[in-house]
């Protein structure tokens, strides 16, 4: 999912205050689209890799309205359902999902709800369908953002696993001239039949830099303990430690 920013104007000049923030007011707008379109040498999430290891596609819309709800769609190239025994079918991610931010005092926080859905998927000839439902939670104090995400359904087609959950907890650090650095840990906490060796903790150190006009990249250390023969696919761990490059067009 990707952050909708939304800037903010600042007075350059002393004349009447109170007039410049009546303008300021009536200028803003009461909604944005965006968009975005990137690719990544290898698509991981939460610390797991969804296409083997390898470069993917990525782009997605999203749309702000001022008073701080929020809704988008974000795909994805993925190789982890086909690369499955027995299933032929599974090639994209699809994410939709709504929600809404805001504030109480210092603490900004975000709740909304996540789908993931894979067209055409048969994931069912190996075991539940991969789309999955989960509801979230984030609260962000100074750099600090902790983020709770409930699944209402099966997760990621593990059976019997509704009810999962992952606790995420990351930091944003402005290195300046454009960088920006974002350690992370995350845990991954799946019910079910697939609770002991599918269970595992993340890490990611991110640094970013925003080369203007709506471009940035970013180079990830990402590494998990996640079991090697629950995750591993086609012979390929995606839970091994590896270093990710991408690069993102916002317009």
């Amino acid at each position: 999912m990707k952050k909708i920013l939304v800037p903010s104007l600042i007075a350059l000049a002393l004349g009447s205050v109170s007039g410049l923030a009546h303008a300021q007011a009536a200028a803003a707008p009461e909604s944005t689209l965006s968009y975005n379109v990137g690719v990544t040498t290898d698509y991981r999430y939460r610390g797991i890799s969804q296409s083997r290891l390898q470069p993917a596609l990525q782009g997605g819309v999203d749309y702000a309205d001022k008073s701080g709800f929020y809704v988008g769609a974000w795909g994805s190239t993925i190789k982890w359902i086909k690369d499955t025994p027995g299933v032929t079918k599974g090639a994209t991610e699809l994410d939709l999902y709504a929600g809404y931010k805001g504030a109480v005092g210092a603490v900004a926080y975000d709740v909304g709800f996540l789908r993931y859905q894979y067209a055409g998927n048969n994931y069912v000839n190996y075991g539940a369908n991969t789309n999955t439902n989960e509801i979230y939670g984030a609260a962000t104090f100074g750099l600090v953002t902790a983020k709770y995400s409930h699944a209402i359904s099966n997760l990621f087609g593990n059976v019997d696993s509704k009810n999962s959950y992952y606790l995420d907890l990351s930091a944003a650090f402005d290195m300046g001239n454009g960088f920006a650095l974002t350690p992370h840990v995350g845990y991954q906490k799946i019910k079910g039949a697939a609770s002991v060796n599918g269970s595992y903790t993340d890490y990611a150190l991110t640094l970013s830099k925003d080369l203007g006009n709506g471009l940035s990249a970013s180079a990830a250390l990402v590494g998990t303990d996640a079991d090697k023969g629950f995750y591993t696919l086609k012979e390929k761990f995606n839970g091994k430690s590896g270093v990710t490059v991408g690069l993102k067009y916002a317009f």
